[in-house]
Order: structure tokens, then C-alpha cells, then sequence
């Protein structure tokens, strides 16, 4: 006759056996749920460093200006993105320089002291001032002025009056 207390055969009574099942069932459940988390958790990161690089390389406009002529008719549209730090002036009509002019840029806030901010690229369409915000910052009306090739000296004033002239807005992002 064989002792129960020292057989290892002994039946497993089956409620512990229902329990081991329920804990090995759950062991996998939450094993599959923690996989599928980090893995959620990846393809979320994967999207926000897809969606920022998407986003970096849109261009943001911060500053706008519609100049216009004497006649109130638009003539340039002046655009700053922040990204890039230059101004890009798009002539919006068909007048061009003469061979012997340039037309320039200036900073009119204070119009007894015209600043300039720089000479426009002869006959191109759209073209680009380099500039910082910070500089932009403190600039409320530009104006465009036609003057000898090459623009006037540091510390002159324009020759008036001005092609073009309008106030320089900031914009929310």
C-alpha cells in the first residue's frame, strides 16, 4: 500500500488546475497587450517625427505688407518666413527698372529717417532680402523708391516720392 503523504502522484484537485489555466490565460492576455502598447506606442512616435518634419518644411509667413502705388493699386506683396530670415518681395505688376535704376527697400516707421533694408534684384519677378526677425520687429510701413543703379549711399535719403509704399503687418502663426 502506498502513503499519500509521501506519494508525488498525488491528483491535483481541480480548482488549482482551473487557476493555473485562468493565470497562464491572463500571463498571455497581458503579454499580447503589452506587445501591441510599445508597438501602438512606436507607429505614434514614427507619425509625430514624420508629421514635424512635414510641418518644418512648411513655410510660415509671419510678416505680410501689400505695398501699393499711387493710385492705391497693389504692386508688391512682401512676405517674411521666419525659417529662412529673408524677405521676399513678388511684384505683382509689369514695371521694371531701367537700365540705369534700382529700386530699394526701405524701413519708412519714422519717414523723416528713412532706413534702407536693402536693393532689390533688377528684373526678377520675386526676390529675396536677407533680414531677421529681430530687425523686422521694430518696422511698421516699408516703401520702395527708385534709385541710381545700385541703390543710394548709407546714410541717404531716398529719392521721392516712392513707388510703392504700405505697412508691414505681423501675423499669427
Amino acid at each position: 500500500m502506498t502513503n499519500p503523504s509521501t506519494d508525488s502522484s498525488a491528483a491535483i484537485p481541480a480548482y488549482t488546475t482551473g487557476w493555473r489555466l485562468l493565470a497562464i490565460l491572463l500571463l498571455v492576455v497581458v503579454t499580447v497587450m503589452a506587445a501591441t502598447g510599445v508597438s501602438l506606442f512606436e507607429m505614434f512616435n514614427a507619425q509625430i517625427t514624420h508629421l514635424q518634419a512635414k510641418v518644418k518644411n512648411v513655410p510660415q509667413t509671419k510678416y505680410i505688407a501689400v505695398l501699393l502705388d499711387a493710385k492705391q493699386a497693389p504692386g508688391v506683396l512682401v512676405t517674411f518666413d521666419p525659417q529662412d530670415n529673408f524677405l521676399m518681395l513678388q511684384r505683382l505688376t509689369d514695371i521694371k527698372e531701367g537700365a540705369n535704376d534700382s529700386m530699394q527697400l526701405w524701413d519708412n516707421s519714422n519717414s523723416a529717417k528713412p532706413v534702407s533694408i536693402g536693393v532689390l534684384t533688377p528684373k526678377l519677378r520675386t526676390a529675396q532680402l536677407p533680414i531677421t526677425e529681430k530687425v523686422l520687429a521694430g518696422i511698421t510701413q516699408l516703401a520702395i523708391s527708385v534709385e541710381n543703379r545700385g541703390g543710394v549711399e548709407p546714410g541717404t535719403p531716398p529719392l521721392l516720392p516712392y513707388l510703392y509704399s504700405g505697412a508691414l503687418i505681423q501675423k499669427a502663426l
